[in-house]
């Protein structure tokens, strides 16, 4: 019998993509597990859920970076449940998505707009609108007065490092809140936040507000932030980064790599990344190849890197995949040896055991 010639081909068409199935398990991390088997955002959507399973069983510094509208459109409690579980070790988010939770936290509301609703009525009857989501503009001016009451008990003689003020923010809302959110989980389990951008923001409306009204000059230090970041990444036996919103969200990562010749040490870059992101990104970037250019979409990559590229709204992903980790995350946090944080004033200093 003559043997059958193999094509050139033959040696990468070896995985076929396999049809979802329909059946009875309704677990969602039955059904990831499924999505793995089928292609495009579905096959990435359930690589990131497996991506962010193997950084825990990595001992992996687990960067959560976040932009955009993500408590307005719901993501509040899906967040505050990563934090609170470990599930993510240090924050990077946008000052809106801090001011957001911040107005949240404070027991107010985001509301569902419809298309019939329009603008010129809206901003008569004091109301904002925040793509299909809906706010009180007075109340948006309430959470403005009470950051100039967390900055009226700080001592406005020196600086504050962005990240201790945000933790100080974390222990007032503690105070008072009947629910947790962003800062106030991130200060319960210990974990930095930072914000690169709080003076481009809504965070910065509350801080003018303190200044205009009450005189109050609150200075910040921000190569503090940065040098804290650079000793995170030092320490860090492993690194990985996920991307919620718009990419600008990890520059603040990514700076650490233009800044290392400082201490003398070379970026080892993310071992594991996520990106879930609406961001237009041509195919040969997002899909894994010796061409593509993953900087521009995690930042700088350990050789041999495992990244998923999600091209997806979060409030459509994060949902899915944080159910999933519920289910699923529990036997490899067991002995998981995490980064320990410790805050005295504007110092911070990490453990990695």
């Amino acid at each position: 019998m003559v043997a059958q010639k193999k094509s050139k081909s033959s040696k990468f068409l070896t995985v076929p993509t396999r049809p979802v199935p329909i059946d009875r398990d309704r677990s969602v991390a039955g059904l990831l597990e499924k999505m793995e088997g089928a292609g495009f955002g579905a096959k990435q959507l359930a690589e990131a859920h497996r991506i962010w399973l193997d950084m825990l069983d990595d001992n992996t510094t687990i960067f959560a970076c976040g932009s955009g509208n993500l408590v307005p459109s719901g993501m509040r409690r899906l967040l505050a449940y990563v934090i609170k579980n470990r599930f993510v070790d240090v924050l990077v988010m946008s000052g809106t998505v801090l001011f957001h939770d911040i107005h949240e936290t404070l027991g107010r509301n985001h509301y569902q707009a419809h298309p019939s609703m329009g603008d010129d009525e809206l901003d008569a009857a004091d109301v904002l609108r925040i793509g299909d989501t809906l706010a009180n503009r007075e109340e948006y001016q309430e959470a403005d007065e009470w950051i100039g009451s967390v900055i009226n008990q700080l001592e406005t003689s020196r600086a504050y490092s962005v990240r201790e003020f945000m933790h100080l923010t974390g222990r007032e809302l503690a105070e008072i809140a009947h629910e947790d959110g962003i800062l106030t989980a991130a200060f319960k389990a210990r974990i930095p936040v930072y914000c690169p951008d709080i003076l481009n923001s809504e965070l910065a409306v509350g801080i003018a507000r303190a200044k205009f009204d009450k005189k109050l000059h609150l200075t910040f230090d921000t190569t503090q932030d940065t040098l804290e970041m650079m000793q995170i990444a030092q320490k860090t036996r492993n690194s990985g980064i996920i991307t919620l919103g718009s990419q600008t969200s990890q520059s603040m990562l990514n700076v650490n790599e233009l800044a290392s010749y400082i201490t003398r040490s070379k970026p080892r870059g993310h071992k594991y990344a996520i990106s879930i992101t609406t961001d237009s990104v041509p195919l040969a970037t997002r899909t894994p190849s010796f061409a593509g250019n993953h900087t521009e979409i995690f930042g700088k990559l350990l050789r041999g890197a495992t990244t998923a590229f999600v091209p997806s709204d979060p409030s459509i992903a994060l949902p899915m995949i944080i159910t999933a980790l519920s289910q699923t995350a529990a036997k490899f946090m067991k002995g998981r040896k995490r980064p320990n944080f410790a805050f005295a004033g504007k110092d911070m200093n990490i453990d990695v055991s």
